[in-house]
């Protein structure tokens, strides 16, 4: 119960962050309304993680999905960088 506890929290929180900076980053509007609507966004799939975290019977796959799109959305983030 631990894992799946830190999983959907941490994990999911994680998830999020990468998403909405990656999101935020590619939107082909102004950087402050991208950001914006990222956030908002952000929001409503991270409460939909959380529900499905706990729903699903299969811990690996709660795991492998929200870590990996952790780990995919940070990284594709960190490697696009910064543009002014």
């Amino acid at each position: 119960m631990t894992a799946r506890v830190v999983t959907a929290f941490v994990g999911g929180y994680a998830a999020v962050a990468g998403m909405a900076a990656l999101a935020a980053r590619l939107a082909p509007i102004s950087r402050p309304e991208a950001v914006v609507w990222a956030m908002i966004l952000s929001f409503l799939i991270y409460a939909g993680l959380l529900l499905w975290a706990f729903h699903e019977r299969r811990l690996l796959r709660v795991m492998a999905v929200i870590w990996g799109v952790a780990i995919l959305a940070g990284g594709s983030t960190w490697l696009l960088g910064t543009a002014a």
